[in-house]
């Protein structure tokens, strides 16, 4: 049993999801959110900068001497992931792999969809791990550099115009090229899983990063003997690198409960 908290962090709030996932299947375990909310979003800057911030993310998580960091991003998974393992000593999740894996084994055809940000696009790192489970697998990738911007500004139910047409812009290559699997690479777009599926179709299965990634730190821990096994639910912290009057409510709705006053600021470039 290890009773040390898990860390997880984002560039902003769309690791929720993941940390959402988290707290239902492991609800005894602590947890700590960062969100680098005052220098979102990662996916348009160069990979030298998302290293640099990545890093200051872990080492500020690090003070809290964490059992698992989950790296709840998908720009920071594809873009730093190896850099951070080698560096740190403490257990590092990323998205990719996860996904991959549970895309694999849903895909009928081999024909899968792909949607991220410009650095997760960039990096290529889910055409690779896909090709080595499926050879032969294609991916129609997509970058979607607004989604991200509009699920911040709480811009993702359905029926909202700018929204549905944005979806629908990014992803009409990707439907039209056949798809029966659509990879949601950044932790923000479940928030649009509803418009999303929508416009892609009931033949469609939306992987979740977060949620797999998630499930795969839960295997993890369990098999390394490392779950907390404690009474009730563990304490949940969330701190954030900008303003805090804002998160409450947008978090709430990322995680579907109410965390008004549970939010703390950090000087995140002290780190």
């Amino acid at each position: 049993m290890d009773t040390r908290p898990i860390g997880v962090f984002d560039s902003g709030l769309g690791g929720l999801t993941a940390m959402r996932e988290l707290a239902r299947i492991l609800p005894e375990e602590e947890l700590i959110y960062f969100g680098d909310t005052g220098r979102v979003p990662y996916g348009g800057r160069s990979p030298e900068t998302i290293t640099r911030y990545a890093r200051q993310d872990v080492a500020f998580l690090r003070s809290f001497d964490p059992k698992a960091i989950v790296i709840a991003c998908g720009t920071v998974s594809t873009t730093a992931l190896e850099v951070l393992r080698r560096e740190c000593p403490v257990p590092i999740y990323g998205v990719v792999e996860p996904a991959v894996q549970a895309a694999a084994q849903c895909t009928r055809t081999g024909r899968v969809g792909l949607i991220g940000t410009k650095a997760t696009i960039r990096s290529g790192a889910y055409e690779r791990a896909l090709s080595a489970l499926r050879p032969g697998a294609q991916v129609e990738a997509r970058a979607c550099p607004l989604l991200v911007p509009l699920v911040e500004n709480g811009r993702y139910q359905p029926g909202d115009p700018v929204v549905e047409r944005v979806v629908a812009e990014y992803l009409q290559p990707i439907r039209e090229a056949g798809v029966d699997t659509l990879v949601l690479g950044c932790t923000h777009y479940p928030l649009l899983k509803p418009v999303i599926a929508s416009y892609m179709g009931e033949g469609v299965a939306l992987v979740d990063v977060g949620a797999q990634c998630a499930h795969w730190v839960a295997r993890s821990l369990e098999e390394q003997g490392l779950r907390a096994r404690r009474d009730g639910e563990g304490p949940r912290r969330y701190f954030v690198s900008d303003a805090t009057g804002d998160f409450p409510a947008l978090a709430s709705a990322f995680l579907g409960v109410d965390v008004a006053g549970a939010v703390e600021w950090v000087d995140i470039t002290a780190y």
